[in-house]
């Protein structure tokens, strides 16, 4: 900083204030600052600079699977949003969801430094008490259905769900079957939940789900036992990849969708619209989910103290496009 300050003619505290974004420099002096430091390829030490100020601009995101495309998604819309901030994020995976792994990822992050931690957390722990996560620490939650002990920010799955239920009653359909995402997630049952509620306010059989692991060869099987179910013209997949896996399964069986089998999917990932044919899919908004994430992150940092518990939800729309359309029995 020395150097710099020699280089550009001013003092090492004006230096400072360049480093720091301090609004109180003239233009012409900051970009005479900000020329010595290129010449001399200084870069101000933001080790150094948390030490003094306590503050590490970065939030650590703890999670348990990078597979799913929601969780990637969301990582990807919490870095892409933290950047915004001018924070950095340190992502730390856990490959079994258990309460020592837990809290060893939470040793981890402060080893690292983090001023915050958003915890993607899919499966049923927080809500079921398996897992607790330390007191003290500034905490966002995904993903979860323990709003009453944290702060947490979700996807309206119940909502969305809804939307591709009624959809396909409304087309004329007279129930809907369900190929449902993991077991163990809160997400998929609570998508499930959903779908079983709406057919029973409509009056309307459940048929027995199908169970799926989101991946496209769950979709795939479940969809070779649903070609042979005459009574099927319709299916709401838990998530987009198992969908395709559908729709694989019933172009094999000479089922046509469609004409003979409407499908509808959730997440809208990128390449729904490219299925054939083109997915009918309830949309997340993963980017805003990431967003109001690290908002609620630097809510805490800012202001020195947890959130207060509550769920954020994020809402869901309906993609409506050629895979959906009126039973046989109902055309005109």
């Amino acid at each position: 900083m020395a150097d710099v300050a020699k280089l550009a003619g001013v003092s090492s505290q004006t230096v400072s204030r360049v480093s720091n974004g301090h609004p109180g420099v003239i233009d012409s002096t900051r970009e005479q600052v900000l020329g010595a430091m290129r010449e001399l390829g200084y870069r101000p030490n933001s080790a150094a600079r948390a030490l003094r100020y306590g503050q590490f601009n970065t939030i650590g995101v703890i999670l348990f699977s990078l597979a799913s495309t929601g969780n990637s998604r969301t990582v990807e819309a919490i870095a892409t949003h933290a950047a915004a901030e001018g924070y950095a994020i340190t992502l730390i995976p856990i490959d079994v969801p258990t309460q020592d792994n837990v809290l060893g990822a939470f040793t981890r992050m402060g080893e690292l430094a983090v001023d915050a931690v958003v915890v993607i957390i899919e499966i049923h722990l927080l809500d079921s008490g398996t897992v607790t996560l330390p007191p003290g620490v500034h905490i966002v939650v995904v993903d979860s259905d323990a709003g009453d002990r944290y702060s947490v920010v979700d996807t309206d799955q119940a909502e969305g769900a809804r939307r591709a239920v009624h959809h396909l009653l409304d087309l004329g359909h007279h129930t809907v079957w369900h190929v449902t995402g993991p077991q163990t997630s809160y997400a998929a049952q609570s998508r499930a939940r959903a779908w079983r509620t709406t057919l029973e306010k409509a009056g309307r059989p459940v048929p027995p789900p199908l169970h799926g692991d989101w991946s496209a060869e769950s979709g795939f099987a479940a969809g070779l036992a649903l070609a042979d179910e005459p009574g099927c013209t319709a299916v709401f997949a838990a998530n987009d990849q198992m969908a395709l896996g559908l729709l694989r399964a019933f172009h094999e069986r000479g089922r046509a969708v469609p004409g003979d089998i409407s499908v509808v999917g959730f997440d809208d990932i990128p390449d729904a619209e490219f299925f054939v044919p083109p997915l009918t899919t309830v949309h997340q908004d993963f980017a805003e989910v990431g967003r109001r994430c690290v908002q609620r992150a630097l809510v805490q940092i800012r202001e020195g103290r947890p959130s207060p518990p509550g769920t954020d939800l994020v809402p869901t729309s309906l993609v409506v496009r050629r895979s959906t359309a009126a039973p046989r029995s109902a055309a005109p």
